[in-house]
């Protein structure tokens, strides 16, 4: 479960977002601008909010009445972005075991070879990234995210820059590591079916603030 109650000044507008999260796949929807990805770099501990409490499973992440602030890389989130952001050096296998490297053995709750089977890239493990379809990267990108084996998936607009073929295909994917990963995600996009296939909690955001669906 998430709980967010925070305040951040931004240049066009202060964000004041009041929200328990706790369903699967939680949708986060609005125009350019709204706050959305503000939202997830604050609970991703990329931004400090100017005051309140963000707590994940009853851990708190941020408390700036009592000067708690988690770093990112220890606050176990796992994030997903438009473009992926693979290390093009590195060939498919070593970006999935990015993360997955850099958390004690005890936290890996899934393997490589499951996780590459889980999204059909198991035969794109020798390539690099810039031999990859934009589909193909952010399944490996996806991939890389949950073997860093996160208590949250924060996914901004990840299919954003794909073609309407590509999003239906990969889609799927993203439902079949909430169900059978158990990972919760939070879900920026600007696509009301994008959002209405992967769940039924959709938020609206305007100007920093949730609001009703327009």
């Amino acid at each position: 479960m998430l709980d967010v109650n925070i305040t951040c000044p931004r240049h066009a507008f202060v964000l004041k977002i009041k929200q328990t999260f706790n369903e699967p796949v939680t949708a986060i929807l609005g125009a350019s601008g709204s706050g959305k990805s503000t939202l997830l770099a604050l609970i991703a501990g990329l931004l400090k909010p100017e005051q309140g409490t963000i707590t994940l499973n009853q851990k708190t992440l941020c408390d700036t009445r009592s000067s708690v602030w988690v770093p990112p890389h220890k606050r176990h989130i796992g994030l997903v972005f438009q473009d992926g952001q693979l290390l093009p050096h590195l060939s498919v296998h070593n970006n999935l075991l990015y993360g997955y490297n850099n958390i004690n053995p005890q936290q890996r709750r899934f393997s490589l070879e499951a996780v590459a089977d889980l999204l059909e890239i198991s035969p794109l493990l020798n390539r690099k990234p810039g031999a990859l379809s934009g589909g193909e990267k952010q399944r490996v990108a996806l991939g890389r995210a949950v073997l860093y084996s996160p208590e949250l998936l924060l996914l901004d607009e990840p299919l954003s820059a794909l073609d309407e073929r590509l999003k239906q295909q990969i889609l799927p994917f993203f439902l079949r590591i909430a169900g059978e990963c158990q990972i919760p995600m939070m879900y920026v996009t600007h696509s009301l079916s994008e959002a209405k296939y992967l769940t039924n909690s959709q938020y609206w955001m305007s100007k920093g603030e949730l609001v009703e669906q327009p």
